[in-house]
């Protein structure tokens, strides 16, 4: 089948690398000419496990091809799919304008009816307004689907072709059932609901795991005061299945493309409804407090930071990806350049030189140990498995005093740091 998918970030490319592996016809569009030419040299723009073996291969047996929005005259294809971003805007409410430019372009260039499929993370009611809007004034019949990505970057292929579930929202029954048929190759339950409905799914999902964090973080920041040990804590209430282990990691918060943005979003949906979600408020309030905990143990513990040297490991807000979007390695960076700290950073994918981060104060290094000599601190921001191995006897060589560690991701052995000589700081972790 024929199909074009609009909008080429990482949802985009997933979608079409995807459905190109299932036999699809796949053309692939963006109004960015510079992405579209990387693609069609077989060159990649994002970092993505696995995806640049796929594009490369679905390329060569013309299942999959690049174009830019702009060179299309008419769509002749059954389906499109759009995955553009929905930032946030000042308000914390979702920047629907590239949805709505795709919506209008697509139902101008149909030459017959479409199914409309939307992959883009968009507020509970968008699809009943894009409908009143564009589609029932159209000049054929479209449909329109609701059909939501739950894909994690890092690990975006594996969620395509073993995800824990689909949803498919859509009134149009025909449609929905023509939608899940693209699906068929894939084993995993699929959810059926109304258009509106399979919004919420997805922002409930983001908003609900986005808890799970803070909350843990909340429970670390008390175990700091009280004394207890939050790997202990974890260890023993992931065993009922009720709460389970993901997302219970303490550390220096959420970041990324999705969480943020999608948490800001539900609460300014909720409160433009009259809806005060007290709950997604204070979710959103320890996150931003998490950032300002490796400022505070270096205040308190070496004064003022002006000149100190500190050693930043990891740009990406995780690890397995190239993402700085919301990454808290940026807001700690920004802080302590703000204290006048000298600032050193280094990530295995990200290159700080050309991410336009606009840092003069900051170096980005092309290695970890030119990043950590001479640092009076290190934080590690971003859990790469280079720096969860580091042979952390040498790197104590390379550190001067007083030799500080913050593992903002608790992903160290604190007694071991301890014993080479750091000073070991974690999340929860203050009896260790």
């Amino acid at each position: 089948m024929k199909i074009i998918i609009l909008g080429l970030g990482y949802v985009g490319l997933v979608t079409a690398v995807g459905l190109a592996n299932s036999g699809h016809e796949i053309t692939g569009l963006d109004v960015d000419m510079n992405k579209v030419k990387m693609l069609q040299n077989e060159n990649m723009y994002i970092y993505e496990h696995g995806l640049e073996e796929l594009v490369k291969e679905n390329t060569k047996n013309g299942r999959l091809a690049f174009d830019t929005l702009e060179n299309i005259s008419c769509i002749d294809s059954e389906v499109v799919f759009i995955a553009v971003g929905t930032p946030s805007q000042s308000n914390g409410s979702a920047d629907l304008s590239q949805l709505k430019n795709a919506i209008e372009h697509v139902v101008d260039k149909a030459k017959s009816p479409l199914t409309i499929v939307v992959k883009s993370t968009v507020p509970p009611g968008t699809g009943k307004k894009i409908k009143e809007m564009y589609l029932e004034k159209a000049s054929f019949k479209h449909s329109y689907v609701s059909n939501p990505e739950f894909l994690r970057e890092g690990q975006a292929l594996k969620d395509w072709f073993y995800p824990d579930r689909i949803v498919i929202g859509g009134d149009d029954r025909e449609a929905t059932a023509f939608i899940s048929d693209l699906y068929k190759d894939i084993k995993a339950p699929i959810v059926i609901s109304d258009v509106t409905t399979a919004e919420m799914i997805k922002y409930a999902s983001n908003a609900f795991l986005a808890t799970k964090i803070s909350f843990i973080n909340e429970i670390a920041n008390l175990s700091d005061l009280t004394g207890a040990n939050i790997d202990g804590v974890v260890q023993g209430i992931s065993h009922d299945p009720r709460i389970s282990g993901s997302f219970l990691r303490a550390g220096i918060g959420y970041g990324g493309s999705c969480f943020p943005k999608d948490v800001r979003a539900l609460d300014f949906i909720s409160t433009i409804n009259g809806h005060s979600f007290e709950l997604l408020k204070a979710v959103i309030n320890v996150n931003n407090r998490q950032r300002l905990i490796p400022i505070q143990i270096l205040r308190r513990e070496m004064g003022l930071l002006s000149g100190k040297k500190i050693a930043v490991l990891g740009l990406a807000f995780k690890p397995n990806t190239d993402d700085i979007r919301e990454a808290p390695s940026i807001e700690i960076i920004n802080l302590l350049i703000g204290e006048g700290a000298a600032i050193k950073a280094y990530d295995p994918i990200v290159d700080g030189t050309e991410k336009n981060f606009y840092y003069q104060e900051a170096v980005f290094t092309k290695n970890v140990w030119e990043t950590v000599n001479d640092a009076n601190a290190i934080i590690l921001t971003t859990e790469w498995d280079e720096f969860v191995n580091l042979d952390w006897f040498e790197v104590y060589k390379y550190t001067q005093s007083p030799h500080i560690i913050i593992d903002g991701r608790n992903v160290l052995q604190p007694r071991l740091i301890n014993e080479i000589g750091f000073k070991y700081f974690g999340i929860g972790r203050s009896c260790v």
